[in-house]
């Protein structure tokens, strides 16, 4: 279980990558993020399962601390600082 997360965890980073690379505006992509973010934290999916979490871009589960270590999803500041970092190379 925890190295099918971190298998997940690490294809949320090469999706992103991937997908900074496509457009070519990394520092978009990192825009886009937040804005998902600040929207999903706005409008809270009350209903969301675990089982349905990964296809969600941002992850729909509440909770952190212990929580988020069982989580399929980065968390996002990481993702944006990610981006943010391809985009200063």
């Amino acid at each position: 279980m925890l190295i099918q997360m971190a298998v997940s965890r690490s294809r949320e980073y090469l999706a992103d990558a991937t997908g900074a690379e496509i457009c070519g505006k990394p520092n978009a992509l990192a825009n886009a993020l937040a804005k998902l973010q600040r929207a999903s934290q706005q409008i809270p999916l009350h209903d969301a399962k675990p089982a349905t979490a990964h296809m969600f871009i941002v992850n729909p589960l509440s909770g952190g601390g212990v929580a988020s270590l069982f989580s399929t999803h980065p968390p996002m500041e990481e993702r944006i600082a990610r981006l943010q970092a391809l985009a200063r190379r």
